[in-house]
This record gives structure tokens, C-alpha cells and sequence, in this order.
């Protein structure tokens, strides 16, 4: 099922994180970058026999994973601060002819036949499109991005994101596979603010994403 955008404010008197915020972006505006290696064997593997692209399925893993994961569903509406119910992937479009890029979203859906339904339905329609935005629009509040670099891989990788005022969603990069012994390894780098998200709460959301890959049998039809 498609997951409509929902948006809960944060009671800030209860909130844990009220004091690191306030420090994080008053204080000492910080944000900073993890890159790891997850395993994709299983996926990998699963994902062909089925039929699915893995780039759909690596927009679906994250945006589902993200929504068990609140510190990494803070975002700004209307200069209040709040948790998002769930993130909209924003993914590159890359253009061969001009060597250029363009940003497309898909609304999430729970289901990953339907999202990857969706996905390729988007692509199709919007794909060409040049600019720096496709012709469906600009993706909506709630959106993150999330993006490959496919022809190299890479043990660390560094966003700039030149203090951007009120981002607090996370930026996502992954790079090109490595296969080594049968298994199959993807770099990926999360950027994230500090005044939300610790090393812990990305510990979490490791944990949870290695997981999904390593078990495509509960989200695969």
C-alpha cells in the first residue's frame, strides 16, 4: 500500500535529543558522513531470479528500513520541527548523451512488487527529461536522497552539503559492487546532521538494513 506523508511535531520539553539539536545547530552546526559495506549477495541473487532491478530494490530497502528508524525522519514544516511517517526516495536520473543528471522521486509503498512497479513506471515516463528536475515536479517535503555512482566503488565518500538550514533527513551514496569469494559487497554512505542523529542511531539503521538484504525471502513475493 502507498504510505501518505504524515507529520507529527516533536515536543521538544520531551524530545532526548532537545539538548544535542540545540548545540548542533546553534552552537556548533555539525553534520558528518559513515560509509560501510553492506552484503547484497542474497538480494543480489534473489532479486535476478525474480525478475526486480536492484536499484528499485535498494530505494525500497532503505525507505522502509527508515521508517523504523525516527531520528532519521526529522524534518521542518512550516518552521515547526517533527518526524516524518515515512521518507520519499529521490533518486538521479543519468543522461548519456549530455553526461548529466536529473532528479526523479517515487512515493514509497510498503509492498516492493508495487514500488518497483511504480519506480519503473516513473522512470519510463520521466526518464529523459533533462535539467536539473524532471517534468513530474519537484519531489515533495518529505523527500530524501538517495543515489548510485554504479561505475566505481569506494571505501569512503565524502557530501558536501555547504550548511543547508532546516535539512535534517539523511543523504544516501552508494558505490559499484565488489565480489570477491562469491560474496558481494556495496559501499554506502550516509550523510546525516548531528543535532538528530548519532553514531548509535546509525549503528540501528545499519543493523536493521544489513538485515533486509541478507533476508530478500520477506519482502520478495
Amino acid at each position: 500500500m502507498r504510505i501518505e506523508p504524515d507529520f507529527t511535531p516533536i515536543q521538544r520539553e520531551s524530545w532526548p535529543m532537545a539538548e544535542a539539536f540545540y548545540y548542533y545547530t546553534q552552537m556548533a552546526p555539525t553534520s558528518y558522513g559513515v560509509t560501510v559495506k553492506l552484503t547484497v549477495t542474497a538480494a543480489r541473487k534473489a532479486l535476478k531470479q525474480a525478475g526486480y532491478r536492484f536499484f528499485p530494490a535498494y530505494l525500497y530497502v532503505v525507505t522502509e528500513t527508515l521508517r523504523n528508524h525516527p531520528a532519521l525522519r526529522v524534518g521542518m514544516k512550516e518552521g515547526v520541527l517533527g518526524h516524518w511517517n515515512c521518507l520519499t526516495p529521490a533518486y538521479p536520473q543519468f543522461h548519456q548523451d549530455t553526461e548529466t543528471t536529473s532528479l526523479l522521486w517515487t512515493a514509497h509503498d510498503d509492498s516492493f512488487p508495487a514500488f518497483h512497479r511504480a519506480y519503473l513506471e516513473d522512470t519510463a515516463r520521466y526518464g529523459q527529461d533533462h535539467g536539473i528536475i524532471t517534468s513530474k515536479g519537484i519531489p515533495p517535503e518529505n523527500a530524501y536522497i538517495i543515489s548510485c555512482i554504479p561505475w566505481f566503488t569506494f571505501e569512503s565518500f565524502a557530501l558536501q552539503n555547504h550548511g543547508i538550514k532546516d535539512y535534517y533527513v539523511p543523504s544516501l551514496e552508494a558505490g559499484g559492487f565488489v565480489e570477491e569469494n562469491g560474496r558481494v559487497q556495496m559501499p554506502l554512505s550516509v550523510t546525516v546532521h548531528h543535532g538528530t542523529t548519532d553514531g548509535y542511531h546509525l549503528h540501528c539503521f545499519f543493523q536493521e538494513l544489513q538485515a533486509r538484504f541478507d533476508a530478500p525471502e520477506k519482502w520478495l513475493p
